[in-house]
């Protein structure tokens, strides 16, 4: 017998995991900085691939149960595409810092429902295109200011949330004929096996205090997909989704607090509009619902 949706619980289980991604990204701006980012994935790969190994003897009773799939390729794809991100990822951290990645990130939910209707036959009403079209608005407004309209750096970001948004559109077209375990596996496993010989050939010493940052980086990586896999476990996606929204919100208070970023209007502004946007977006798709 089911357990009724806890959608109180997944709010608070969701704001957690979002804090501690935000800690995860805030260290790895610092050790982007300072190493390779090739190596940093690679190590925290590594480190992720454990967690899934566990989680898939768990959901789907074996490895190689959780490894079972009648389309390899693009499991493989999404799990490429995903290690490739979060390498684009840190090197916007290291260029634009935390909050001005972040804001231009928040955009990927919207990048998705524009491509849903090409890539995945979806229906995408006025209403969301609308939507689409504040999003992409409020990025434009982050991007303009100043000498910084056309800086690749803050073009790098815009690229991590294209990529994004196709991972998570594979991620739905997987979810078709395979089960979330597999899916899961796939993405570790994948993920380490890209990320191990380039890691290696761009391995060089970390200090012994960078250790530990390294450390905590992996225990946050686990951490918060464990957060997001028990959040939606217990609770409706529909209900939790808007609260991923957080994570910008923690994004900005390490920004400011820990790297000494400062917030602008204009980031402030597109920021809003963004995830306004995004909102609205995802009480639509509810009402649809």
């Amino acid at each position: 017998m089911n357990q009724a949706p806890d959608n109180r619980r997944g709010v608070l289980l969701m704001i957690a995991a979002t804090g501690v991604l935000a800690v995860q990204d805030g260290l790895s701006r610092h050790l982007v900085v300072e190493y390779s980012a090739l190596m940093v994935v690679m190590i925290r790969y590594w480190f992720f691939l454990a967690f899934v190994l566990a989680i898939a003897r768990r959901q789907a009773g074996s490895v190689r149960a959780a490894a079972r799939t009648t389309q390899p390729w693009l499991q493989a794809g999404r799990g490429v595409l995903l290690a490739a991100e979060i390498v684009v990822s840190m090197l916007a951290y290291a260029l634009l810092g935390l909050i001005e990645t972040h804001a231009i990130f928040v955009c990927y939910p919207l990048i998705v429902a524009a491509l849903s209707a090409p890539l995945l036959g979806e229906r995408v009403g006025w209403r969301r295109w609308l939507a689409i079209g504040a999003a992409f608005t409020g990025v434009l407004i982050i991007l303009q200011p100043g000498s910084r309209v056309f800086d690749p750096a803050a073009l790098i970001a815009l690229a991590a949330a294209v990529m994004f948004a196709l991972y998570t559109l594979m991620t739905r077209h997987a979810a078709r004929r395979d089960t979330a375990a597999t899916s899961f596996f796939w993405t570790g496993a994948m993920g380490a096996l890209v990320m191990t010989p380039l890691g290696l050939w761009a391995w060089e010493p970390m200090a012994p205090r960078d250790w530990g940052f390294m450390a905590a980086l992996c225990a946050t990586s686990v951490a918060g997909h464990w957060l997001l896999i028990k959040c939606y476990e217990v609770a409706e996606a529909s209900a939790v989704q808007p609260f991923t929204y957080f994570h910008l919100v923690f994004a900005v208070l390490i920004g400011v607090s820990v790297f000494g970023e400062v917030l602008t209007w204009p980031l402030v502004l597109g920021a809003a509009i963004t995830v306004a946007a995004g909102l609205f977006a995802l009480w639509r798709e509810s009402l649809q619902r």
